[in-house]
């Protein structure tokens, strides 16, 4: 799984028209599901997550985490994040796991993700056409894959 992490002061995902999800201070993750990815890549990334220390404490240092500062998170499905731009100017995207493995996958990322945080998820919708609106602050952008785990 890969993920990219914004802080933001707030963000909205709309679809068709309708706001599907909003939060103010936070992050928003667009997560990338790869054929191979499991159960175990999820909670290893939902643990990073969760624990990232990346909003300003009382001194102004990045030392707080989201649990600490009471954010809230959107998550959106992101299957271009296993774009292969090897060969040609067309990204391929032959990685990116079909919608009957990534689905559950995103499913359980969510839960695993709310029960962590002890808060409700923002989500967009798996496959939609999303129009993603956010601020991101600092700007603060991580990007994080559970295959090297660094």
């Amino acid at each position: 799984m890969r993920v990219v992490i914004q802080r933001v002061s707030e963000a909205s995902v709309t679809i068709e028209g309708n706001v599907a999800g909003s939060i103010g201070r936070g992050f928003v993750v667009l997560l990338g599901i790869e054929h191979e990815d499991t159960a175990e890549d999820s909670a290893w990334l939902v643990a990073k997550i969760a624990g990232m220390r990346v909003f300003a404490d009382a001194e102004g240092k990045m030392n707080l985490s989201l649990k600490e500062i009471d954010g809230r998170v959107l998550v959106i499905s992101q299957f271009t994040l296993h774009a292969s731009t090897k060969k040609g100017n067309r990204p391929g995207f032959t990685r990116a796991a079909r919608p009957e493995v990534a689905v559950p996958l995103y499913e359980d990322f969510l839960l695993k993700l709310e029960a962590e945080l002890g808060t409700p998820v923002a989500r967009g919708v798996f496959g939609a056409d999303m129009k993603v609106a956010l601020i991101n602050d600092g700007p603060v952008t991580i990007c994080m894959d559970s295959r090297a785990k660094e």
